[in-house]
């Protein structure tokens, strides 16, 4: 009997992988069109400032999902609006709540190889290793996967807005519908904070009312295979200034008698980070566990440290972490920038008059914003500052050798689904079905997305489904799309949609 029940579990898997094996040709007969439709899409300019376009890019979205059975309005927002898609194909199924964004990062033309961002290039890449254009023509015959499609948005976010779209085209060809409801979200400022998206939460929070939520925005594993990040890093953020006099002085009359800001500042900046890159404030790694059961998952994750060294240039990593995956685990504490009150072009042989660290802290889900602020507060406290949140008066300057200002954002913090959780477990089964192996799973990205507050705030399962090629010089010039990305893309979408919740 159980040899039976064996062999009928056996034959059901490969009838799946046999019915999930015949997308591909589909895939490669509609891959032509894809391409079209995208350069089309990418054509739109699609910067928030101009108003105009944006509108165009909203039209272009809501005339090809109608196309697919979606319903599409404009919900109002404290900015432009946010374009909302719904297809509820039974009230007893399961929804789930998709985000896209519109909106792309803003150009500056000379930068990039081809004359306009916004007129998409094809183009493959020659011996040399320069990217040649070859004509778009060239796609009615063999497509090859490594060609690549240059311009902005290309890849963020217009990339995967095509994919699923196309995804959805063939099952309506194939007169089959997904295994749940849809909703999806087109935010149009995302690039640029989401604050029209984050101010209808409150007003829109039963339209948006989902069971999951996937996000389907940013870079796959570097090993370019289907990936599903269960987290992404908060983010919070603070600047430490430091006092000399009141004014700049000249460095002939006053250096030896008036204290130089740098180095006091420089000196604060050490006591908070050792050698080998682990913070030293008391505390800021607390609640944070990494037992063997976490371990064995970022250890999954298919990373070389020499590759990744190699590529950065680096002779080792901080000790942060026993690997890159769990180096993003922790919270960081980064100094971005550090300026002093000279401001203007060429050197001067003067003694600031002050120096200040603009410093951010990525967030993981056991840290809060506003306590590690705080802890970082104290640690300089401890080391015998009066702090402020303010300029010093005068009186101030002259009772106290060691003033700081502190002043803090706490930002917004991280989110992290976890790993078996049964939305992930769904997912990771229909990927490993269609793709014949287990898709890569990020435990915590080290980015962080705006829309977290959103995923707080709607109380929704959340998953990124990141699908574009990790070279894709996103918010940089010379953006691009792989094809074998869209192809694959496509693939991953299918597999989404055909997943039983």
């Amino acid at each position: 009997m159980k040899s039976i029940i064996a062999i009928s579990v056996f034959s059901l898997i490969l009838s799946s992988l046999s019915a999930q094996e015949n997308w591909d040709p589909k895939i490669n007969s509609k891959l032509s069109e894809v391409l079209v439709s995208h350069k089309e899409f990418v054509s739109i300019p699609n910067l928030p400032a101009d108003k105009q376009k944006m509108y165009e890019n909203i039209d272009w979205v809501k005339n090809r999902y109608e196309k697919v059975g979606f319903q599409l309005k404009k919900l109002e927002s404290s900015t432009l609006p946010v374009l909302f898609a719904q297809r509820i194909l039974d009230p007893t199924f399961k929804t789930v709540l998709f985000y896209f964004h519109l909106d792309g990062q803003a150009v500056n033309p000379k930068m990039w190889n081809q004359k306009n961002p916004f007129h998409p290039m094809l183009k493959e890449q020659k011996e040399d290793g320069d990217w040649r254009a070859i004509t778009w023509s060239s796609l009615k015959g063999e497509i090859n996967d490594d060609w690549r499609i240059f311009g902005r948005a290309a890849a963020d976010d217009k990339a995967p807005i095509i994919m699923f779209l196309s995804a959805l085209e063939l099952l309506q060809k194939q007169h089959q519908n997904p295994k749940f409801n849809i909703k999806i979200i087109f935010d149009l400022e995302e690039e640029y904070g989401s604050q029209g998206f984050l101010s209808t939460l409150k007003k829109y929070k039963e339209a948006y009312r989902s069971d999951y939520m996937i996000i389907m925005d940013g870079p796959a594993h570097n090993s370019n295979q289907p990936t599903l990040t269960f987290g992404c890093r908060g983010i919070a953020t603070c600047s430490i200034t430091t006092y000399g006099s009141k004014l700049p002085q000249h460095s002939g009359h006053y250096g030896n008698y008036v204290s130089n800001p740098v180095f006091s500042l420089s000196r604060l900046l050490t006591s908070m980070k050792s050698d080998d890159g682990k913070v030293l404030i008391k505390d800021y790694y607390k609640g944070i566990n990494i037992n063997k059961a976490v371990s064995n998952i970022l250890n999954s994750v298919p990373d070389s440290t020499i590759d990744i060294n190699n590529s950065l240039l680096i002779h080792k990593a901080e000790s942060v972490g026993e690997n890159y995956q769990e180096a993003l685990q922790y919270p960081t504490l980064n100094v971005r920038q550090i300026g002093t009150s000279w401001k203007g072009e060429g050197l001067k042989t003067i003694i600031p008059e002050y120096a200040t660290a603009n410093i951010d802290v990525r967030l993981v889900v056991e840290t809060d914003g506003e306590l590690q602020l705080e802890k970082i507060k104290k640690h300089i406290k401890n080391q015998g500052f009066l702090v402020l949140d303010r300029v010093p008066t005068d009186k101030e300057r002259l009772e106290n050798f060691k003033i700081v200002t502190f002043k803090g954002n706490s930002g917004v913090n991280a989110f992290r689904t976890p790993l078996n959780s049964p939305f992930g477990e769904k997912l990771r089964i229909s990927l490993t079905s269609i793709f014949g192996k287990k898709p890569v799973s990020i435990r915590t990205m080290g980015g962080t997305v705006p829309i977290i507050s959103a995923i707080s705030e709607l109380n929704i399962p959340a998953i990124i489904v990141p699908m574009v090629n990790m070279d894709n010089n996103q918010h940089n010039p010379n953006e691009n799309i792989r094809i074998g990305n869209i192809r694959q893309g496509i693939k991953i979408c299918l597999a989404i949609l055909n997943t039983s919740l």
